[in-house]
This record gives C-alpha cells, structure tokens and sequence, in this order.
C-alpha cells in the first residue's frame, strides 16, 4: 500500500468510497443512462469492425436472398452482411439500436426528474446546462447512427432533413451542400456521418459525462428531505462497497435487458424496406421516438409560404424544424437563470423539491410534457388514422387544436392539483389522520377520532411547505429599473402562489409552536457527511 501511495493517488481516493449516495430510486436514473452508454460503446465497437461507410454502389449477393442481385450502396450491403452473414451480428445490432433508445429515454427521464424537483437550483446549474448540452449530442448521435445503413426509411429521414436545412433563409442551399458535398444524396454523406458517429459526437459525450460525474463528486448530492438530512449533509449509502453493489446491479439488469431485447424484439428490419431511391418512400414511415417531435410539428403546420425578392421562405419547415427546436433547448438552457431571476433566490440547494410544493414549476413541466405528446403523437397521424379508420384531415385540426389548448389546461389543472394536495396534507396535519373510529361526545354528537401524523410525515411536510424564497417586495429591487422591477415582483408573486396556503395558516393556528423543522437534529447518522 505504501508503495502505491508513493506512485498513484490511493489515500486521497480512500475517502472517496466513503462518500455517501441518497437511497432512492430516482437517482438511479443517471445511472441508468451511464450503464446503457456502456453498452453502446461496446456494441458499436463491435460493429464498426464489419461496417462499410461507402456510397459505391455493388451488386448484392448475401444470404437474404429477395434482395439478391440488386444495386445496393457499400453501407446497406455491409449492414445486411452484419444482419446476416457475421456471427452474433443482428444481435448486437439490434442490442445497439436498443441501447440508444435506452439511453436517450434515460437522459429525458433524468432531466424531468432534476426539472421537477429543482436540482438545478445553486450550485448545479452547470450541471443542469452539461445534462441538455447531452441530451442534444444524443440526438444528434441517434440520428446519426439511424441513417447510416442507407436503408429507404433512413434515406426519407436524410431527405427531410436536407428540406430542413434547405428551409434556412439565405444560406439553406450552402448548408445543404456543405453536409452532403453535392445536389443530394450525394455520394460523401454517408462518410461524413460515420466520422463523426464513431469520433466526433462519442468523444464530446465521453467528455461531457466525465465532467458531469466529477461534479456530482464534488458537489453534494441532492437528497429529499427527512429527518436527519439538512442543506449541509448528506444521508444515504458509501460509495463501497453499498452504493457499488447497488449499481452494480442495476448495471447488470441494464446489460440483461437491453441483450433480451436486442434478441427477441426486432427493431429497423432494414431488408424489409430496401436500399434507399431518391424517386422512392416507404408509406407509414416514422422516425425513432426522439425525433417523432420534430415530424409531428412538420405535419401540424400548415403550408405557409412567403416569397419576397424571389426568394421563398417556406415557414411551414423553418418553423417546426428550426424554430421550434432553438426555442426549446434556448429555454431549457435558460431556466435555472430565469427562475432564480424572477423568485430572487440565490442560496445554495441540497434537498430535493417535492412538485407539489412548487405548483407553478410543476405546472411548466406537466404543459411541456403535454405537448410534447401531442406533437408525438402527430408524428404518426396517418397510422393513427388508417389503424382507426378516422379523418386524417380531421385529426390533423384537433392535434393543432390540442397543441394550442391541452398545454395551457394541463398548466392551470397541475397548479390547482398542488396547491389542493399541499392544503390536504397540511390540513391532515393539523387535525391529525382519522382512525376510522367515531366516538360521542359528552354532549350526545359524534366525532371522528383522528392520531398524530408520524415524525417523519411532519417533518417531509413542514419542510416542503416552506417556500423557495419570498416574493420580491413590489417595485422590485433597487438594481432594476422601475419597470423591469415592477414586472418581476408580479412574476415572483405568480410563481410563490400557493406556497402559503389556508392549510398553513390552519397549521400555524392549531400548533403554534410547531415552527420549522431543524437544520440540524440531535442525532446524526453515522453514514452522512
């Protein structure tokens, strides 16, 4: 041992394995999106060693034998020799492909739970910026990954994606032309892409995952509040041997899984839709999920064109396929900024929110998640309707009817949903849970029995009922202009409503005395630090 601490870093990495991780299923999230990352990596290791990134066009001549002698490009014909002709080769193919829906699903599963229970709040916010930047690369990388076998689905997804860059006033047809080195589909794509599949993107997302984990190292990990577990420690399993074993086999489900369905779920059976013709398309065709956003908001707009100077804007692409995205991933880099902005809270945050305790976050959150399915949900509205024999035309006007009015709803009912749970909860902890019991009073009525609410109940609901910060004082503060000022201590209002409801001030009258839970309890855990 002293000979290794005379050359490597082990008494300084010795208190690391103790540091403690919360013990709950929603930080295994992360985990979850690392694990199947691993499995990608080694897949796709895997599979490069047999692909060809050509566009040369060759005669095929495998085991699929419908497909026999047809002109396929290098690229299509070296994926149906992975499917068929490698050993172990559709397997780990398909393992592959399972493995980026997996990973991407767990990166927006991760975000959401971050976003709802503000973890991005001081000091993460870098963290929370590292975790979209991710997200988008992913994207890319998926889709990356999806066109490189050259197959009639990816091909109409590369098409569509050339009218994308095509739609860009002034330099579209630069763009276009720059990414496929000619008048599409050219012949250097399908290089391109794989060059930056295997080098570019994976390199920028090893990068970006090892200074996320060194963060959450260096950091305290968020943790929800109990007894015990205040802004200033963290409660919960040592890193080893407890916390390993724990991931270790999550990792091991992870790699179980994703190999189950790699063997048994068939996944883009490209011999099925054939080499990719620029003259052909394949009826029904949907991208990968994470990408059925984008489609679905290409078919919800209408053909709004606007030729000015003999120019043609085509703002039914540029605004769903350009617009929209930017908006979106403008606002998700932006939102720990703006909601420390306008609520004025700059402490640091180490306990987890509850979503009920912050109704108008929650509310954000649940109206995106309601349109993004509204626009998945769009992305396939000619399967929708030929599978239930309805209108496409009239689908597609109630999906845009949808996307305009479900969001604002779903907002309005998920704030009122918390506040009424937050008024229930504190309002049970007033008057006690009922027993079920009734007993007669000395008077001849009848009464319900109701008992203490636990420790650890009160305390999850006295915390959670404090609010994030105060509203800002109207006027704002003195470093605002009087307008700016005024306009966010309305927005500060808006966002703390509801964090002082009746139940509170019904808590306050009936247990005077109960206050605030403490920081800090007498007792300790021997796990926390």
């Amino acid at each position: 041992m002293t000979a290794l601490d005379a050359r490597l870093p082990v008494s300084e990495g010795a208190g690391l394995l103790r540091k403690p991780f919360p013990d709950h299923w929603s930080f295994l999230l992360g985990e979850l999106a690392l694990y199947s990352l691993v499995v990608l990596i080694l897949t796709g290791v895997y599979l490069t060693l047999f692909f060809e990134p050509g566009m040369r066009e060759v005669p095929y001549h495998g085991a699929y034998t419908p497909l026999s002698g047809v002109r396929v490009s290098e690229a299509f014909d070296s994926t149906l020799r992975i499917s068929f002709d490698v050993r172990g080769g559709l397997l780990i193919r398909q393992m592959h492909h399972w493995a980026a829906l997996v990973f991407l699903a767990a990166i927006g599963v991760h975000l959401l739970r971050i976003f709802f229970t503000g973890a991005f709040r001081k000091p993460r916010e870098v963290n929370w910026l590292i975790g979209v930047t991710l997200f988008l690369l992913a994207l890319a990388e998926g889709f990356a990954g999806y066109s490189l076998p050259d197959d009639l689905l990816s091909g109409t997804g590369l098409r569509i994606a050339q009218g994308i860059m095509m739609s860009v006033p002034l330099v579209g047809s630069y763009l276009s032309m720059f990414a496929f080195g000619a008048e599409f589909p050219g012949h250097d794509f399908i290089s391109r892409l794989y060059a930056g599949h295997i080098l570019l993107l994976p390199g920028l997302i090893l990068a970006l995952v090892t200074v996320h984990l060194i963060l959450v190292f260096h950091l305290k990990h968020t943790q929800w509040a109990a007894p015990g577990r205040t802004n200033r420690n963290v409660v919960g399993k040592p890193l080893f041997p407890r916390f390993a074993a724990t991931s270790g086999g999550l990792a091991l489900m992870v790699f179980g899984v994703i190999a189950a369905l790699g063997g048994l779920a068939q996944i883009n059976p490209v011999w099925v839709y054939g080499p990719y013709r620029p003259d052909q398309t394949s009826t029904g065709a949907q991208p990968d999920w994470y990408v059925g956003f984008l489609e679905g908001a290409l078919r919800l707009v209408p053909p709004w064109e606007t030729s000015v100077a003999g120019h043609t804007v085509m703002w039914n692409v540029l605004l769903p396929a350009v617009v929209l995205p930017l908006a979106l991933f403008a606002l998700l880099y932006a939102y720990p900024f703006v909601e420390a902005w306008v609520t004025g809270d700059r402490r640091a945050h180490h306990l987890c929110d509850r979503p009920r305790d912050r109704p108008v976050r929650t509310g954000f959150g649940a109206a995106a998640v309601t349109g993004y399915a509204v626009l998945l949900l769009a992305g396939g509205n000619d399967v929708v309707a030929h599978t239930f024999g309805i209108s496409l035309n009239a689908l597609t006007w109630v999906l845009r009817t949808a996307l305009v009015v479900l969001p604002v709803v779903v907002f309005m009912v998920t704030k009122r949903v918390c506040i009424a749970l937050r008024e229930a909860e504190l309002t049970r902890l007033a008057e006690g849970e009922e027993t079920g019991r009734v007993r007669q009073t000395i008077a001849g009525g009848f009464e319900d029995e109701h008992r203490p609410v636990d420790a650890a109940e009160r305390y999850k609901v006295l915390h959670g009922s404090r609010p994030a910060a105060a509203p800002l004082p109207v006027g704002g503060r003195r470093a605002d202009g009087a307008r700016t000022g005024r306009v966010r201590s309305a927005l500060s209002h808006w966002f703390a409503a509801g964090t002082a409801p009746a139940g509170r001030r019904l808590l306050e009258e009936r247990l005077p005395a109960a206050g605030q839970p403490p920081e800090r309890p007498a007792g300790g855990s021997p796990e926390s630090s």
